[in-house]
């Protein structure tokens, strides 16, 4: 056996030799940054070694790290393993010191509510719970009043499996002896610790809860479910099924009252789910005569297309770049988040999450620099960097770009030192042409053009974030509709607090889902073009 020591608390770890580090630290539920959930294509799960004897560096580790980390004995955890090295147990023992802290997260909680109208409930409370792939809302109800008494708000605490749904479907697949239940079990604890905090802080007991009604993208329902999802991750992608879930809350482990139901909404196929159908409702965009686009923003971008009665949505894969995964010095939406950039010939201007010190840049921060980046010419409408060697030393963008090795690279901030790399820019480039092109492809397919649209409805924890200057500077959307965005927050929860008071509501919601037209952007003719178009940036 060896161990591992972190130093900040000095909680000894024990372990087999040649464990994981990583697997180490997060089974202890010690914080460690850690976006790709140990394949090593991130980079930020670093620690620093400070005695022991650990697996050698490998070159794919080295390639991650700065020589200045490597000198200093910066490690990435998912790449090192712990090694004894002596028969006295207290010679097998690692030190530690863990680079990050974990910040207080920005969350939406609140959206848009259309009128509707509400059944009679005598007393009792309801629960309504949205479930996103980074983040979970839950909020407690009176039924009686339909008064929303408290919320509460995490991370999803299944981040320690992948940061995508792709990457947890993989853990299924990795581990299929606990896999399915590892991840059931990290997302009923979550909404159980909340449903806790809610009726703590409206003074209400959990076992007077009736009911919990929840809204999730497909994958998050299988796995609330403890139903296997890899099905989701594979050819032909299809659920395992689609239809709303009534079902005993106590049956999958949620700490509520003894005869509490739980209602899951319908979805509509693996990469439209119940998130999607409930904003879809909570816009009304089965009522809508005219031309209506609904589009929820994140790792994937869900659209929803409403024209002339017909309902036509896909689901683009846009990538975590947008939520500040796969950017070199990117962070979630959290406490000194960099979320809005403006370079100027006096310098460059940061905005940052409740205005703490920068630490990193979250996915509104990085849309906003590449579309300053676009705008004042340093990087081109084909996303490559202007040659620095074009540049007069004097020109106030020059000292801006600094050469690694061939490399160009923007500094946005010089302590702690925060760069924009290409391949940052590429990363919002495909995640850009990813859903421009499933906005094109869906217009195509209505046979209707830009112009014809008369509104764009915003709807997602990023897409509340993003002024529409961001969304149109970098061409993720077109000019053309720049006075035509409404946005409308948090509509999943919205969708579950409507099914929560109204049994007319879930009726026309799982109607609504059925009518919903599932479109295979793949599939679709030309697309590879549609794509390939959608990828070029607009020009100032």
């Amino acid at each position: 056996m060896a161990s591992v020591t972190v130093m900040q608390t000095g909680r000894k770890l024990e372990c087999p030799e040649n464990a994981n580090l990583l697997r180490i630290l997060l089974d202890a539920g010690v914080f460690v940054d850690n976006p790709c959930n140990g394949t090593g294509v991130c980079g930020k799960c670093k620690v620093r070694v400070l005695s022991g004897k650990c697996s050698p560096m490998s070159e794919t580790e080295r390639e991650l790290l700065t020589k200045e980390e490597i000198t200093e004995g910066i490690r990435l955890s998912c790449m090192t393993e712990i090694c004894g090295f002596g028969e006295d147990e207290n010679e097998n023992e690692v030190e530690i010191e863990t680079l990050q802290k974990e910040r207080k997260h920005k969350v939406l909680t609140k959206g848009y509510m259309p009128e509707f109208v509400k059944d009679e409930h005598t007393g009792g409370y309801g629960i309504v719970i949205d479930i996103g792939t980074t983040t979970v809302v839950t909020a407690l109800i009176d039924r009686k009043t339909g008064q929303e008494l408290a919320n509460a708000s995490m991370i999803n605490a299944q981040k320690h499996y992948g940061l995508d749904v792709l990457t947890r479907i993989t853990y299924e697949y990795e581990h299929p002896e606990c896999g399915i239940k590892d991840l059931q079990d990290a997302i009923v604890h979550s909404i159980n610790v909340m449903i806790g905090e809610v009726c703590s802080e409206a003074g209400v007991d959990r076992k007077e809860i009736c009911e919990i009604d929840v809204a999730a993208n497909c994958t998050m329902m299988h796995m609330l479910l403890g139903i296997d999802a890899r099905s989701i991750g594979r050819a032909p992608y299809q659920p395992m099924f689609k239809d709303a879930q009534v079902l005993p809350a106590k049956s999958i482990g949620l700490e509520a009252g003894e005869d509490t139901i739980l209602y899951c909404l319908p979805q509509v196929s693996a990469y439209i789910g119940a998130d999607i159908v409930a904003g879809a409702y909570v816009c009304e965009l089965q009522k809508e005569k005219g031309n209506v686009l609904f589009i929820d923003i994140g790792t994937n971008g869900e659209i929803v297309l409403a024209s002339n009665g017909r309902l036509l949505c896909c689901s683009c894969a846009a990538g975590p770049a947008l939520e500040g995964m796969n950017i070199s010095s990117g962070m979630r939406a959290a406490e000194g988040a960099i979320e809005d950039v403006k370079i100027t010939e006096q310098g460059i201007k940061l905005t940052t999450i409740e205005n703490q010190e920068p630490a990193g840049i979250c996915g509104s921060g990085i849309l906003a620099v590449v579309k300053e980046l676009l705008r004042t010419g340093i990087v081109k409408k084909t996303g490559v960097f202007v040659k620095k060697d074009k540049l007069a030393p004097s020109d106030y963008r020059y000292p801006m770009i600094r050469m690694n090795g061939t490399k160009r690279e923007f500094i946005l901030n010089e302590t702690p030192l925060l760069l924009v790399t290409q391949g940052d820019v590429r990363q919002v480039q495909l995640a850009k042409g990813a859903i421009l092109s499933g906005f094109v492809a869906l217009l195509n397919k209505a046979g209707i053009t830009m112009e014809d649209l008369d509104k764009v409805m915003i709807a997602g924890q990023f897409g509340a974030h993003l002024p529409a200057d961001s969304l149109t500077g970098t061409g993720i959307l077109p000019e053309a509709v720049k006075d035509k965005l409404v946005y409308v927050g948090n509509s999943s929860k919205t969708g579950a607090y409507m099914t929560l008071m109204s049994q007319e509501v879930k009726k026309e919601v799982e109607e609504l889902a059925r009518k919903m037209e599932y479109m295979e952007l793949a599939e679709t003719e030309n697309y590879e073009r549609i794509f390939t178009e959608s990828m070029i940036f607009p020009e100032f």
